[in-house]
Order: C-alpha cells, then structure tokens, then sequence
C-alpha cells in the first residue's frame, strides 16, 4: 500500500515547491533563500504551470519473441532494446529493496520528491566549487524521467526529457508527484526496474536477470540484485564483464549491500555473506535477429519470415515503421516451421551437398491448403562474411573472381531459396510444363489431346532470333527417340519438349504465362517481367522453364494442385498475439481459386508420371524421369523434374495431398556455367525429405475429376481405313475432323504400301492426331499384328486413352 502518514512538515515542503516552481516565492524553512531564488529564476515563472496536466506514458520497447509451429521451439528475438516486462510478482522483495538501498534511501518516505536533497545539489552546483555534480532526482523522478522518454516522438523530444536542466527538473518534480497520487509504491518501484537500462544489451529487470544470472527477477540472491541495482547508475562504467568494470561493479555491489544492511533490509551476517560471493565476470548476450538464430540453418526461414513481415502494410506505413515494430513491439509469434521437417531436410540435403560446394542445394517445403511453409534449407552457413577474415572463396564466376569478388559459399545471408532483394531465381526447367497443362485443360484440350511430335520441332509462330534454324524457334527434346504421337500424360511423362511447345502455341503462350501468375511465380528479374506483362503472345521457350523462379515459388506452384486449384500464398506465419496476449489477424492463410478443382486434379493425374506413379485416368505408357520416387516416399504422389539448356540446373518437385517439396540444384554465383547439374543430387534430398516429412501419416488418394471429359474429351469414332491407299486414308481421316499423317510400317496382310490401319483405332479425342500405319506387305507370324490369330493393324489407342472409356 501506498504511504500516507506524511507530517504536516512534510506536505509544507511540497506546498512550497510547487509554490517556487510557479513564481511565487514563499519562505521555507527547508530551502536556504539563495536556493528557493534560484530555482523560481531559472525554472521560469510560469514553467510549473505550463506543463501539461497528465504525463504521457507510452509502453516501452519489448523483444518479440519468434517460435516454431510447435509454439514452443524458440526461433529467434528481435529487439532494440532486449526487455520483457514482469508483473510485480515475478520481483521479490530483495530487488525491491536493492535498487532503494542504491538510488533512493528516503524513497518511503517522501511523496515523489527529496525537498533537502533538491536544495543541497542546487547549492552545491550553483557554487562553483569543485565538488561534482549533484543529483537529487528520487525514483520517482527517474521513473518520470524514463517514462517522458519512452514517450518521446522525436528525436528532440528525447533530448528534452534527458538534458541536465532546471527545465527537465521541473518537469519531472511536477510528475513525480503526480504519479505518487496514482501509483502505489510497489508500481514506482516495479515500473522503473521494467524500464532501467542494466547494459550488456539487458533492459529492464527481467532481461537482465536472464543476461547476468540466467534466471527469473523473482529468484535473484542478495548479492545478485545488489549489483543489478547498482549498475543503473552506470551500466558502462560499471560492467564487470571489462576489466576497468570489474572492480568499480565489485566495490559498488557491495556499498549496495551494505545500504541494505544499514537500512534494515538485510542482516549483518546476511550482508557479509553476500559480500563473499563471487562475481561472474561473464555474461550470457541475448540474440538478436535471425543472424544469431538458435540453430544455424533455421536462418533462412527466419530472413523469409523477418522479409514478410517487413512487407506487411498492417505494421505498419515503412519498411522502417515496421522494422520498428517487430524490435519493440513485444509479440509473440508462432511461425510456420516444422523443426522436425527442417531437420530432415537439412540432414538430406547436406548428405548430398555439403556447405562448402560452390553449388546450391535448395529445398522448400509448403504445405497445401494453407500455404504455411514448414521447411526452408540451403547447404549454407547463414552468417555475414567476416571481410576481416573471410572464409568464403573467390567467386565461381571468372568474371567476378578476376575482380577478387568472393562467392557466397560457405557463408551467405543472401535469401537463396526464397528470393528477394538481389536474388530473383533460377531457371528450372521442365517444371513450367504444368502451367501449359493447366491452361491447356482451362481452354478445352483433355489430358488426352494428342499431337504427332518431331525431334527438333519447327515452329511457325516463335522467333528465335541468332538460332540455329535461322530464326525460327526449333526445340528438340533430351532424346532423340522422342517423337510420334504423345497426349499430355506420356508427353508431362517423358518430359517431351516438341509437345508442349506447339501445345503452347495452340492455347496462347499468354494464357500460360497468366496460370504462372495465378499460381504465385513473381517475375523477380525484370527483363522477364517485362516480357510476361507485354510480349507473353510470342514467349515460346516459356513453357520450357526459362523465366526465373525459386524454390518456393514452385513448391507453392505445385502446391496449389494439391489444394484443388486454390493458391494460398506462402506465409511463415501460424499466429500471432501482442504483449496484451489477444492475437492478431495476420498471417492467416490468404487463398484465392487459381483454377477450377478438375483442372487441378487432371493435371495432378498426368503428374503422377514423371515420378514413377501411376495415372488413374489414362496411361503413363511407361514414362518417367524421376522412376524411383514413388517407392521412396510410399504415398500417392505427383510432381516433375526439370532441367535447362546444357544441364545448368536441376530440379524436382515432388508432392502428397498434403505436403509438397520442391529442390533446386543451382550455382547462384555462376548460373551460366559450362558443367552440368546432376539430378542424382537433387533427386533423392527431394525425395527423403518428403519421405521423411510424410513417415507415420495416412495414405491418401488423390481426388478424381467429377467429369470424365477433362481426361478423354469428346470421343469420335475414327473411320476404317484398312487397304486403303495412303491418300484416301487421308482424306477419310481429315474427312473426320482428325489430323493424320503417314506413320510406322507395320506388318500387314494388306499391300505393300497401303493403310494397314491407325494408330489409335477405333475411337479418340475429337480433332484430335491419328496416325496411318503403312503395311509391310507381309503378314506376321501366327498372333503376330496382322497374322492368323494376332490383333490387326492399329492399337487399342495412344498410351493415356484407357479403353473401356473410363468410368466414376
């Protein structure tokens, strides 16, 4: 309880002052008249009056604290001032009494202000001799003091409420007595610990505690607190941890604890023991930023989280606004990570990769439906490069190296696997093939659609200026076997560049760059921007994976399939809660319908291709590129490997109905070099990880498309053409509404010469390719093609076209 047996003395001496302070001089007894004169002179006589009535008290600066998804694996602190503030149950009582016996002896017995204490500096400052400065400020009006600067707005204000003058004295003698009819003095006292400075980067009691003693307030020994109280005055020039510190901290702790003793609040034998305790002359830093996170690696994801936030307008008007905000905001913030799956991820990354290659092994993991990213790894050390002393080597890159330029390996803050700043992506290949599949099926072509492909691939729409086919754009595919009819489960299966080029050109390549915008690729390198918003039409190696894009970009991308067409963007955020314990509203998962859910659910069913899972809808005929995935992870999964021009990167995605994960093979440093990525580095870290990420869950199915015609399209019976020459055949086929072309020669009972048959027979895709097969002239064996016993001329259809039609 607050004290209020003041004698009549004692409220004469208030009285009096605020008497002074206003201008109007009144003997006391208690002030020589040469100190009462001075003051009423220099404070102003209408300084005390002009003062606003109430002192502005703003919160003080907290440290935000930043957690795993688990809500208790702590990430990382942000501060400017590390401080946590601490109800007056988590002090006792011996800190109380401490920081009294340091700074305020009277301290119960005066009503805010020392009225002797006042008139003795003054006259000793006044004088002229040489005697120091005196204070005469009691707790009440240090606590006003730090309050008035807490609640500064500018940089001027701050100077006001700490500069040594009469003013800033009599602003505070006005407010201490103020606050001493509002608070207790048990709120005086624990309002200054929480915002006393103790050094070593501690504020207020609670931080310093935890820098000194790594312990709570509440547990802090006699001698423990007493040099706490003792620091305030100077936490510079009494820091122990310095050697000139060590012993002025020393001599001050225990002229801390011998006030304690005189004054009553600690027995002789008590005081001595607590002078013979030692004193530590180390001290634990708090961290600070996601430089220092507690696990090296989580580094990454903490610069993807602390880049967000500082994107968010809700924190915000500035970058530096917000920055200001996490520092000292006090929060408590829940974030996306899974320190089990970024584990996982880093042991199988860096088995592949180690810290020190010159290469990039990047994986982001994403989960759908939220967008929360659970995993974010690069083999790298998260740390600035000491240029006194630097570990990273000279640059990958002759050009750079011949500067003396270093590269960012083993060390690197860069944002490698997010993007962001200087960093604006890789090319990743084959990858980009989805987009082309997604609006393909959006404008009516099913998974079904085939195209009669060559090895290289002319095209009559895109330009390839300096090419080698004399400026028309001639793809060609990794095989030179690749070629004939393909539709778009064997085409995304074998990763057939001559089929989704022109596949490209009948859809729109605009219309492909849109679904990529859709499904979240940003277009960080601005030349590639430029041409996605202007010149899309004519982009034809853009299904091929040229535009730059990150990890997460693609794991998000592929992400948004597994969500049924739903993009959520990727967040690190699970929730977040003031100081006040209410929480926030940011950070919530923010979905919007990139494309309809059987769009997503056909384009995942020829996605189970390349990674070695089987089709519900059609055939993978046999292709894949990444075969062995679908054993090591042991879930339906789908997903597609991708690789650029001369091997320069590799990469995989792979994903479940619930977690995708996306790997990059890169040299961020040198991204046009002249070696080649090898997919058995990328591969099995994608690979494992997932596997490891999706150990002990369920096995779930991915979801069928509600209607069949996605996957087969409107079927139309192709017309016989057995014996028939190769003209008619022709003509009937195109008579049909189908593009045909000479094929393969097969054996046939037939001419030698004419139409065997069509591959596919029987029925496909409306406008769709049917290819004439050629006979031989001589019929196969028994149950041969052709022969007594064997099947005619034509297959049951091109892989991917299931017969019987399918089915719900």
């Amino acid at each position: 309880m607050r004290r209020s047996d003041r004698s009549p003395v004692k409220n004469a001496g208030l009285l009096t002052i605020c008497g002074l302070l206003s201008g109007v001089v009144v003997a006391a007894a208690a002030f020589p008249a040469m100190a009462l004169s001075g003051i009423a002179a220099k404070a102003g006589g209408d300084s005390f009056a002009a003062l606003p009535a109430e002192l502005k008290r703003a919160s003080t600066p907290q440290a935000t604290r930043v957690v795993a998804a688990d809500g208790k694996t702590e990430l990382a602190l942000f501060w400017d001032e590390f401080r946590s503030d601490v109800p007056a149950k988590g002090i006792n009582k011996t800190m109380l009494d401490a920081i009294v016996s340091a700074e305020d002896h009277k301290f119960y017995e005066h009503r805010g202000v020392d009225i002797k204490g006042i008139a003795r500096a003054f006259v000793n400052n006044s004088s002229g001799a040489d005697n120091g400065q005196q204070g005469a400020s009691t707790l009440t009006m240090q606590y006003v003091r730090m309050t008035m600067t807490y609640s500064a707005h500018s940089p001027k204000e701050v100077v006001k409420a700490t500069k040594d003058s009469n003013q800033r004295k009599v602003a505070e003698i006005k407010y201490a007595m103020q606050v001493e009819k509002e608070m207790t003095k048990q709120e005086i006292l624990v309002g200054y610990l929480n915002q006393a400075p103790f050094g070593n980067g501690s504020y207020g009691i609670a931080a310093a505690a935890q820098v000194y003693f790594q312990k709570s307030p509440k547990n802090l020994t006699i001698a423990e607190a007493a040099l706490l109280a003792g620091m305030v005055k100077a936490p510079t020039g009494f820091n122990p941890t310095t050697p000139e510190g060590f012993p002025r901290a020393l001599d001050r702790r225990n002229w801390v604890i011998g006030n304690m003793r005189d004054l009553g609040y600690i027995t002789p034998k008590q005081a001595a023991d607590a002078i013979k305790s030692p004193l530590k002359k180390t001290v634990k830093r708090t961290t600070n930023g996601c430089a220092e996170v507690r696990i090296n690696n989580w580094g990454f994801f903490c610069d993807f989280f602390y880049r967000w936030w500082l994107s968010r307008a809700e924190f915000g008007k500035t970058e530096f606004e917000r920055e200001r905000l996490l520092k000292g905001g006090g929060y408590r913030i829940v974030t996306s990570l899974d320190p089990k799956a970024q584990a996982a991820a880093w042991k199988n990354v860096t088995a592949k990769e180690g810290v020190k290659s010159k290469d990039a092994l990047l994986l982001s993991a994403v989960e759908p439906k939220t967008g929360r990213v659970r995993a974010l790894v690069a083999n790298r050390r998260f740390k600035v490069d000491d240029p006194a002393h630097p570990e990273n080597k000279l640059s990958s890159d002759p050009r750079k190296a011949e500067k003396g330029l270093l590269g960012t390996y083993p060390n690197t803050t860069n944002p490698l696997v997010t993007g962001g700043g200087d960093i604006r992506g890789y090319q990743a290949g084959s990858v980009f093939k989805m987009f082309t599949m997604v609006a393909a099926l959006e404008n009516g072509m099913p998974l079904a659609y085939p195209i009669n492909t060559t090895n290289p691939y002319r095209s009559p729409l895109y330009r390839d200026p300096g090419g080698p086919c004399g400026g028309q754009y001639c793809p060609s595919n990794a095989s030179k076997s690749e070629k004939g009819p393909f539709n778009m489960w064997t085409g995304f299966g074998a990763s057939v560049n001559t089929y989704f080029v022109p596949l490209q050109e009948r859809v729109g390549a605009e219309k492909v760059v849109d679904v990529a915008k859709r499904f979240g690729v940003q277009f960080r390198e601005p030349a590639d921007k430029e041409r996605a918003d202007k010149d899309a039409h004519t982009w034809g190696s853009f299904t091929l994976g040229v535009s730059a894009s990150t990890p997460l970009e693609m794991a998000n991308a592929y992400a948004t399939l597994a969500a049924d067409g739903l993009y959520c963007a990727p967040t690190p955020v699970e929730k977040i809660t003031g100081p006040d314990g209410k929480k926030i509203d940011v950070g919530d998962p923010q979905c919007t319908r990139a494309t309809e859910p059987d769009v997503a659910r056909a384009t995942i069913d020829a996605a189970r291709c390349p990674i070695g899972d089987s089709a519900q809808l059609g055939s993978c005929g046999g292709h894949a590129t990444a075969r062995d995935a679908r054993g090591v992870v042991k879930h339906p999964i789908f997903g597609k490997t991708g690789t650029t021009d001369n091997d320069r990167t590799a990469s995989l995605i792979i994903g479940t109905t619930s977690m995708v994960v996306a790997g990059y093979l890169v040299n961020p440093d040198y991204q046009n070099h002249p070696y080649k990525m090898d997919h058995d580095v990328v591969n099995p870290a994608v690979e494992n990880t997932l596997r490891d990420l999706m150990k002990g869950k369920p096995s779930v199915q991915f979801k069928r498309p509600k209607s069949t015609k996605i996957a087969l399209g409107e079927q139309r019976s192709i017309p016989g053409v057995e014996c028939t020459s190769i003209d008619e055949a022709k003509r009937r086929l195109e008579g049909a509404g189908f593009e045909a072309s000479k094929g393969a020669e097969v054996p046939s009972a037939c001419p030698k010469g004419q139409a065997a048959g069509t591959e596919p027979s029987g029925r496909t895709v409306k406008g769709g390719y049917v290819s004439i097969q050629v006979s031989a002239g001589t019929p196969a064996g028994p149950g041969g093609p052709g022969g007594p016993g064997g099947p005619k001329p034509g297959g049951p259809g091109i892989p991917g076209i299931p017969l019987p039609p399918f089915n719900n």
